[in-house]
């Protein structure tokens, strides 16, 4: 059977996994078919969150039918295992789990394990091991502890059917690996051309190469994306507005690289009323120009050398995994001599315009023998509308289990490197080593509001946004707070909040940069104090320095290159010395006033 493809559906409102096996009849036929469809349902929340860990659980009950199913809809909700087990019933006892990946237990909750514990699960099957290395195996030997019966894909289930099943898990969760495995994020090139190879004609008009149905498929790449970059070349010619235009949920980051800041004062990208736009660029680039930009809210970022794979390291630490190209053929090439593309969209339309000066949608690559060129990898061919979409990996996915030397094989290497005696712990991700310590993780809190009412709040993130319009006697403000209460994940509050505050600034508390450390304090001394594991784990940090690890939060986080004011990360550590019994005038905690 040939690979199944992620590809895009004929449908814009969806992106489908497509089967292309007739019922298959091997030993392990089913085990492949669920954990495809485990896959399949992973993959439904892309375009509606910020790209994270994607998981789908199946539950087949004794008896051979699928009695549940769940997939995460975000980090903070509840876990696809619990919805299965949960929507199962009574018919999980006994029953088959499949699970398109091993479970992440980043936040020491061990749900999904409990759930299948609970249920009365019998049988795990699983489609990979998880890709990061500090939660890989950990939910594989607490199942089986319990006396489940564990399946991987790859290990104990093995042939043509498995393996085809096995690509699909990874494949769902590229960018999760390339994370895991490499320091830049999941980058996809995407382009549209005619028949003859141009993606302009000569006068550079391009409106329209593709039809409805391929820029309907465009915008769903985009949605399920951090961010889309363009070049320079691209804002001048084009004024793209680069959103997603799906009708709601996640929206992408836009990013423009530009060596010259050779810019328009007035461009749709400047507009920040529904996402944001980051500008990279050459140090020292246009100084006048960069306050204007900075006036409008667009955020400029300077590199000594702009490079993409410089630009795509400095998104790997900000915690970007996957990211949209949508530029012209000039860096389009860079991009791809510099190793940074993982995977191709090309939609080719019926037209040709000719034209020996018209664009096409790679640059000069520097190759003169048709013997170098590069050869794409598990292509797929789909007919959209009128237009011909092909796509493939320029090359292959990292090994899901890089060889990466464990403490005590580097302390062997080199005794003189110790891992045990770090003085600086970083975290910023929630699926991170340390990611428990961020106010993004997913912990209820409960606190006494200013009626006296204990009031729920599924996260530090969403008490701290909504704090920003609580008390402010305005309906907009009053209606904030409670889509703020409601969103389902933190990134989701993040999101409103912030997009609040750009839109109507007046609407913010008046003192709120008096009291937002306050606030945030408050709610993490409650997470702290609610979950004894959490706890435990900000005490196990004991002598360490905490450093909120986001390049750009020059106020939470430690900035860039160690410039941020870290405000995250020495609340922690006041609190973790407020738990250790001391007093906060025998610690080195930098004094917390503004």
């Amino acid at each position: 059977m040939a690979l199944s493809c992620l590809t895009l559906s004929a449908n814009p409102s969806s992106m489908i996994w497509k089967c292309k096996a007739s019922l298959p009849t091997s030993p392990h036929a089913l085990d492949a078919t669920y954990i495809r469809r485990a896959a399949h349902l992973a993959d439904k929340s892309a375009g509606f969150t910020s790209p994270h860990p994607n998981f789908g659980c199946v539950i087949l009950s004794p008896a051979g039918h699928v009695a549940g199913e769940g997939y995460l809809y975000a980090q903070g909700t509840a876990a696809a295992e619990v919805q299965a087990v949960d929507a199962a019933g009574e018919r999980c006892r006994g029953a088959t789990a499949y699970l398109n990946m091993e479970p992440g237990d980043c936040h020491g909750d061990h749900s999904a394990v409990s759930a299948m514990i609970q249920g009365g699960v019998k049988r795990v099957v699983i489609g990979m091991r998880h890709p990061l290395q500090h939660l890989r195996g950990n939910a594989v030997r607490a199942l089986r502890n319990q006396g489940l019966h564990v399946d991987v894909l790859g290990e104990d289930l093995t042939g043509n059917l498995v393996e085809d099943a096995q690509k699909e898990c990874l494949l769902v969760n590229a960018p999760l690996i390339c994370r895991a495995a490499s320091r830049v994020p999941f980058s996809v090139l995407k382009y549209a051309m005619t028949l003859d190879g141009k993606i302009a004609a000569s006068s550079g008009h391009a409106s329209w190469i593709s039809s409805k149905q391929s820029r309907n498929l465009v915008f769903e790449l985009r949605g399920r994306s951090d961010a889309v970059i363009v070049g320079g070349n691209t804002v001048r010619r084009d004024n793209p507005r680069l959103t997603a235009r799906h009708g709601g949920g996640h929206m992408p980051m836009r990013i423009v690289m530009t060596q010259t800041l050779d810019l328009p004062e007035e461009a749709n990208l400047w507009d920040m009323s529904e996402v944001s736009t980051i500008v990279v660029t050459q140090r020292g680039a246009r100084r006048s120009f960069q306050k204007l930009l900075a006036s409008k809210g667009v955020e400029v970022v300077e590199f000594d050398i702009l490079t993409p794979r410089e630009v795509m390291e400095y998104f790997h630490d900000r915690g970007y995994l996957s990211i949209l190209w949508e530029c012209g053929g000039t860096l389009a090439a860079s991009a791809i001599s510099s190793g940074v593309i993982h995977k191709v969209y090309a939609f080719v339309a019926p037209k040709i315009i000719g034209g020996k000066n018209a664009p096409s949608p790679v640059g000069d690559l520097g190759m003169v023998e048709m013997t170098q060129a590069l050869n794409l990898i598990d292509v797929c061919y789909d007919q959209v509308g009128p237009d011909m979409l092909i796509s493939g990996f320029l090359q292959p996915l990292p090994d899901v289990i890089p060889v990466i030397p464990s403490r005590d094989e580097t302390f062997v290497v080199d005794p003189t490197v110790s891992p045990y005696e770090s003085s600086i712990i970083f975290f910023y991700k929630t699926w991170d080593l340390y990611g428990a310590l961020s106010n993004f993780s997913p912990h209820p809190i409960q606190i006494h509001d200013e009626d006296g009412d204990c009031v729920t709040w599924l996260s530090v993130e969403h008490y701290y946004q909504a704090h920003k319009f609580v008390g402010v006697d305005d309906p907009i403000a009053q209606d904030c707070v409670e889509r703020i209460k409601s969103a389902k994940s933190p990134e989701e509050a993040a999101r409103i909040g912030r997009s609040m505050q750009k839109q109507k600034p007046d609407l913010i508390r008046s003192d709120w940069e008096n009291i937002k450390i306050d606030v945030m304090y408050k709610a993490l001394k409650c997470k702290f104090s609610i979950y004894p594991h959490l706890k435990t784990l900000l005490l196990s940090t004991a002598g360490s320095v905490l450093v909120e690890a986001s390049p750009h939060d020059l106020f939470w986080g430690g900035g860039r290159e160690g410039e941020g004011l870290n405000y995250l990360g020495r609340l922690l550590m006041k609190l973790r010395s407020e738990f250790l019994g001391e007093s906060s005038s025998s610690t080195e905690t930098p004094s917390l006033t503004v």
